[in-house]
């Protein structure tokens, strides 16, 4: 399957299945919402307190599993995850890219400025995707 076109497929469909390796080797499975950039990086507002983020630190291999509607089409898209700092600041670069994927996935928020103050009570970051090979069965 060539990349771009699993990118393609993906990039409407916006929720899917995060898999990262845990310590033991076993997959690490978390349902997301992601978003595909124009650059082709799919990011992902995490938390710093979750497994999937640990794992991530430790080994950065990654697969985001994507599925229609109907099931039977899908696309696994692999690659090397990186993170963003830990939001610390309403006003910081990595709320800015939370702000940004947020806009990317559901539009405006009512209130931004009670947004920001979350992603940094949350401890929220932006993992990103960089792709590298793709699998499934795409419709056609």
């Amino acid at each position: 399957m060539d990349l771009s076109d699993a990118l393609t497929y993906a990039a409407p469909i916006r929720r899917g299945v995060l898999a990262t390796v845990k310590s033991d080797g076993r997959p690490q499975l978390s349902n997301i919402m992601f978003a595909v950039g124009a650059d082709g990086v799919i990011r992902i507002s995490v938390t710093d307190s979750r497994a999937k983020t640990a794992n991530i630190r430790r080994d950065p291999r990654v697969s985001l599993h994507v599925t229609s509607g109907d099931f039977w089409s899908y696309a696994v898209i692999e690659g090397d995850a990186a993170l963003s700092a830990v939001a610390s600041e309403p006003d910081d670069d990595t709320v800015d890219q939370l702000v940004a994927l947020y806009r990317d996935l559901g539009g405006d928020h009512p209130d931004w400025d009670e947004y920001r103050a979350a992603m940094v009570e949350d401890g929220r970051l932006v993992l990103s995707i960089r792709p590298s090979r793709a699998y499934g069965m795409l419709p056609g």
